[in-house]
């Protein structure tokens, strides 16, 4: 693992490197939330992440500052729409359906971005380089017959809309928040940690106290994510009141 987090560093110290040699933006394949938390740590400036819309999970690196370049980033992500060809016949498809089929292909993980799913059509993100293959080569979900076309964004309905609750934690430590929001217990929320599956506005925590503030999003692998909103106060007993979406 140590050698790969080396030869990922060299990867964005390149990209970053050239950036600011030439003067244009360069751009990474798309990074899960442990290759952007090695992102974080590594470069410092000049650096933006974005996944093809505000929630995205997986996201490209755009290397390049708009002030010094003149110009806005135009990161080279594609979506594409996989469509049954007759919803009669059709399978119900989910997540790891769509994902499987376009590994079949031979396309590599870091190609693909987030997979939105939405009455049974796929809207994929990918890297631009592999849009039109997918386009001429996928015909198959499963056992489902599918059509592909690029298109400019996905349906308003498509993002799943997150859940408000009122959580009522004893302090705002990170163990504490994943134990309320998710009925575990404090014990296996540190676990969870300790484990490194738990992820901070995109970055790894590997301490179980680490501190939750307004407007951070939580991901935790196996469980989902959640934000919290808003701190509305204490209740009698001491405890913390916080507005929470849970996606």
């Amino acid at each position: 693992m140590t050698e790969d987090i080396s030869i990922i560093k060299k990867r964005f110290n390149e990209l970053s490197t050239r950036s600011q040699n030439r003067g244009v933006y360069f751009y990474s394949d798309f990074l899960n939330l442990y290759e952007q938390t090695i992102l974080y740590d590594e470069i410092k400036r000049d650096v933006t992440l974005v996944g093809g819309f505000p929630e995205a999970e997986r996201k490209i690196a755009c290397f390049g500052n708009e002030n010094e370049l003149g110009y806005e980033p135009n990161p080279p992500i594609k979506i594409i729409c996989i469509k049954p060809l007759s919803k009669k016949f059709s399978d119900d498809l989910t997540h790891r359906d769509f994902l499987g089929s376009l590994i079949g292909l031979g396309i590599k993980r870091e190609t693909l971005g987030d997979i939105i799913i939405t009455e049974n059509v796929g809207y994929v993100f990918c890297l631009e380089s592999i849009s039109q293959f997918i386009i001429d080569n996928l015909f198959k979900v499963k056992h489902t017959s599918v059509s592909c076309e690029i298109c400019d964004s996905i349906p308003e309905n498509a993002l799943p809309q997150p859940e408000e609750a009122v959580a009522i934690v004893s302090s705002m430590r990170l163990d504490v928040g994943i134990s309320a929001i998710y009925n575990i217990s404090r014990s296996k929320s540190s676990a969870l940690v300790d484990s490194e599956k738990v992820f901070i506005n995109g970055r790894l925590i590997t301490s179980p106290s680490k501190s939750i503030e307004s407007g951070d999003t939580v991901s935790v692998r196996g469980y989902g994510r959640f934000r919290y909103v808003e701190i509305l106060g204490d209740t009698r007993k001491g405890r913390t009141r916080v507005l929470c979406q849970i996606y």
